[in-house]
């Protein structure tokens, strides 16, 4: 039936553009964001598990956060009690030298000027050692530190601390008047710094093994975000190929639809 009110072959034809448009104009957008779910318009229950995700890998970056600056306060605490330990050594030598029967007491009074200005240095050392405001061998400052070891802040990692001044490792010492106490002092000082800094290490280690295991943890998760949201970048260039194509096919059935009216004037001529 042909009539001038309803063409129903135009009306067809404008339904099927119209979804061809909306399939391009979604397909245009998932090239432009490089996403499939850009939106919790685009899929409401994948966008929700994204989010969570993208909440988690939020989380752990806060936790590699602190987890680096952990690593970073037990390397400076280390590097600062290996020069200690580099320090004693050498005090031990000059209290050796030092108990050497056959030196003058201004022989002696050299080596404890050296021995005194080691000791002083220690504590110059242990002051130095912060990172961020921790120290771990001040003894006082820090005697624990905590970094944190999970994205819901539960679990915690912690190192403790030592105390290396020069107080405690040593107490007082004068070589001129005890040579021999001061040998016997430094050497057990030596063997503490060493074992306090094996304790460092090993907390150093705990903080580096979480570090790499969050790291790879967040990695999973970002990829795992991608395997939810990313377009496939190929197929949408097929599938805007296709529908563009489609778009100006439906163009021109459309166009054809609306001429079929003016066949009617041709009966009235």
């Amino acid at each position: 039936m042909l009539s001038v009110n309803t063409n129903k072959s135009a009306m067809i034809a404008l339904q099927y553009l119209n979804q061809t448009n909306a399939q391009l104009s979604e397909t245009e957008n998932r090239v432009n964001t490089g996403l499939k779910v850009a939106t919790a318009k685009d899929d409401g229950s994948t966008f929700a598990i994204a989010q969570n995700m993208r909440a988690d890998v939020a989380g752990l970056q806060a936790v590699s956060d602190s987890l680096n600056r952990g690593i970073s306060t037990a390397d400076v605490a280390l590097s600062a009690g290996q020069s200690i330990s580099d320090l004693l050594i050498q005090m031990k030598q000059k209290a050796l030298a030092a108990t050497d029967s056959s030196l003058d007491t201004s022989s002696k009074s050299a080596l404890n000027a050296d021995f005194q200005a080691m000791l002083s240095q220690i504590n110059t050392i242990v002051q130095n050692a912060n990172f961020s405001g921790a120290n771990l061998i001040d003894g006082t400052t820090t005697p624990t530190y905590s970094a944190l070891a999970s994205a819901d802040g539960t679990n915690v990692i912690t190192i403790t601390g030592v105390d290396f001044t020069a107080s405690t490792l040593l107490g007082t010492l004068d070589l001129t008047t005890g040579s021999t106490t001061a040998l016997h002092t430094v050497s057990t000082a030596i063997a503490t710094v060493d074992t306090a800094l094996a304790s460092l290490s090993a907390g150093s280690r705990k903080f580096s093994i979480q570090a790499t295991f969050v790291s790879e943890l967040s990695d999973a998760l970002t990829t795992g975000i991608g395997n939810l949201v990313d377009a496939d970048m190929a197929k949408e260039s097929a599938h805007l190929t296709a529908l563009q194509t489609k778009q100006q096919l439906g163009v021109q059935a459309l166009s054809i639809a609306n001429t079929a009216p003016q066949i009617i004037l041709s009966l009235f001529k």
